[in-house]
């Protein structure tokens, strides 16, 4: 149906090459991850250089190239539903459906999370019983370092200092997204683009924050004595809840920094941002997030 003949509150889309061209890309991503770790090809001297590079062991150029596939897709598509969206392909129902769609993508998100809190809680509140399992008992180390919590040769990471400040740079930068989608739905775009401006400024500092405090623990080889090889289960948690959230900070920041740039080419209006609304909520999702991680994993169970 072409663009302005709409005769329905449904938007069929127009063949898009877009899901084919994401597919191979990520199928060629995830085999140069695998080149990249572990290799599929044995190299020798005999070896031409273009297999070398593209399926020897340490080489990312295969998933440099799945990779480049997948963003020129993030950026062709996303594209065509601004496109869509700017020719009055949106109807209220097709709105409406992309909120939904948003909310249940968020809400997989969550679920993501509730898994690892399982994991984490379940580590936290019966680490004792992990020294009666057969399998522990017969390595001394491990049964003595889940002995006490948190595990022995463990140094845990101060609540009130660095992850402390980094609630605080998440909590305001939820205030000035707000304050900017307030501005935006009254039409105050000058203020839109302040307050839009300061959340990336604010998220680009909390990752900063987050790399630091990895390189002190790094530095400082709070996870990595000898004695904490035998309880790395926390380590591996640590890392994957803080480590997780802290990319989903970066994607955050890269959706408002786009959303801000469309700003300043004059898209969005009062009542048709939904861009925008998308992005506010995802950001909002990752503040209550870390909210739980800072209180269970630095405050409740980071002290001895």
């Amino acid at each position: 149906m072409a663009h302005g003949a709409v005769k329905h509150d449904y938007h069929l889309v127009n063949p898009s090459p877009w899901p084919l061209i994401g597919s191979i890309g990520a199928t060629i991503m995830m085999i140069g991850a695998v080149v990249w770790m572990k290799g599929l090809a044995t190299i020798t001297d005999e070896t031409s250089p273009l297999v070398s590079y593209l399926f020897g062991k340490g080489h990312p150029i295969t998933f440099g190239i799945g990779l480049a596939l997948v963003l020129y897709t993030f950026f062709g598509w996303w594209r065509d539903v601004i496109k869509e969206a700017n020719a009055g392909d949106h109807t209220p129902v097709v709105s409406l459906h992309l909120r939904y769609g948003m909310i249940m993508f968020i809400a997989s998100e969550v679920m993501f999370f509730v898994a690892w809190f399982w994991i984490f809680f379940e580590m936290v509140l019966f680490q004792e019983h992990r020294t009666l399992t057969p399998a522990i008992v017969n390595f001394e180390g491990v049964a003595e370092a889940w002995a006490q919590w948190p595990p022995k040769g463990f140094e845990l990471v101060p609540a009130f200092h660095l992850p402390l400040v980094n609630t605080l740079t998440l909590l305001l930068s939820g205030t000035t997204v707000t304050w900017a989608h307030h501005a935006l739905q009254v039409g105050d775009r000058k203020a839109a683009k302040i307050g839009l401006a300061l959340t990336i400024v604010l998220g680009v500092l909390f990752t900063a924050i987050q790399v630091y405090e990895y390189n002190h623990i790094l530095h400082e080889n709070l996870f990595f004595s000898e004695e904490a090889g035998n309880a790395g289960l926390y380590g591996s948690s640590f890392f994957m809840a803080t480590g997780f959230h802290g990319f989903h900070v970066l994607i955050g920041t890269i959706f408002l920094a786009v959303c801000f740039i469309r700003l300043l080419n004059g898209a969005f209006t009062p009542k048709q941002h939904f861009g925008f609304e998308a992005a506010a909520w995802y950001w909002h999702f990752v503040d209550v997030v870390w909210l739980f991680l800072f209180a269970f994993i630095y405050v409740v169970f980071g002290t001895p």
